[in-house]
């Protein structure tokens, strides 16, 4: 569902910067094709369905959000600062599927030909890249971000629209300050409390074992912070407390592998993220990848 007052809010005098979860995004284009059976490939048996699916989901999100200047994050690989500090840190995900490998220089490579930058810094995930681009630049810039990601949700700010895609194409809820507290009655910072309290079975790290989304909601909603909480176990039910009480450290460890870090050492100038593709190497990625429909999809071959 599009919140038309959210996205009103978006438009401003101020240069608007859309940050892509580049990983999202082409894990939602590849599944929402491959379930299916049927792997969109080129001639030489190179699967493309992923990219397909990506261009579609980018492209629609350009022509809805009109950015000025567009930048593309990505993971490096699974050894972060994260998995140091807990090594079971995401150890639950299935290897990736074989079809979706290949696609990963190929989907950078159309990024490239539309000149936006694709960035990662080794050690950190895309979810910090795009924490620390939207520090930078919402001073001076209106910023959204692309993703399928709740997590996100804590990188909201007065600047900062966080898009989440929803179900089917053309579909998000836009998340600004208001929206969020309206949804969900949290603030951005208020949402890494209750990923603290939880956990994340996606990200596999544990929260306080036997505290659910319900009750880790009704906590932070009602003391304000994890803190908050702890200075006031004594009005908390018995079995609340207790369960708190036994899984104290866990408890602050998964708080601090849910917060995303926004000081990660990477820089890229507002002045290379221009969105103005050149219609040659658009043309040119497209033909190479044998997706000649994309080029008069995208209409930059026209303008």
């Amino acid at each position: 569902m599009m919140h038309d007052q959210e996205l009103n809010t978006a438009v401003s005098q101020r240069p608007s910067v859309l940050l892509v979860d580049g990983m999202a995004v082409l894990f939602r284009a590849y599944y929402a094709t491959a379930y299916g059976g049927s792997i969109r490939r080129m001639s030489d048996g190179t699967p493309t369905n992923a990219i397909f699916g990506f261009i579609r989901y980018f492209w629609d999100a350009v022509e809805r959000f009109k950015p000025s200047h567009i930048i593309c994050c990505w993971d490096l690989s699974s050894k972060t600062f994260r998995s140091q500090q807990f090594s079971e840190y995401k150890a639950n995900r299935a290897e990736c599927p074989e079809d979706l490998v290949p696609q990963f220089q190929l989907i950078r490579d159309v990024m490239d030909s539309f000149g936006i930058p694709n960035v990662s810094c080794e050690g950190y995930e895309a979810d910090d890249c795009i924490g620390t681009l939207a520090r930078i630049y919402r001073d001076q810039n209106e910023v959204m971000i692309l993703t399928g990601d709740h997590d996100m949700l804590q990188l909201v700010h007065e600047h900062t629209k966080v898009i989440i895609m929803k179900k089917g194409h053309g579909n998000y809820a836009v998340y600004s300050p208001d929206y969020l507290m309206e949804e969900r009655q949290l603030t951005p910072e208020q949402v890494i409390d209750v990923k603290g309290l939880m956990g994340d079975t996606s990200d596999n790290y544990p929260g306080v074992r036997g505290i659910g989304e319900k009750t880790a909601y009704k906590l932070v909603q009602q003391y304000g912070t994890i803190e908050g909480i702890l200075d006031n176990l004594h009005e908390l039910t018995k079995g609340v407390r207790t369960k708190i009480e036994a899984d104290m450290d866990m408890l602050h460890l998964s708080r601090q592998l849910a917060r995303i870090e926004c000081e990660v050492p990477l820089e890229c100038e507002l002045d290379a993220c221009v969105f103005a593709p050149d219609a040659e190497e658009v043309r040119s990625i497209f033909e190479r990848l044998e997706m000649k429909s994309m080029i008069a999809f995208t209409g930059v071959s026209s303008t």
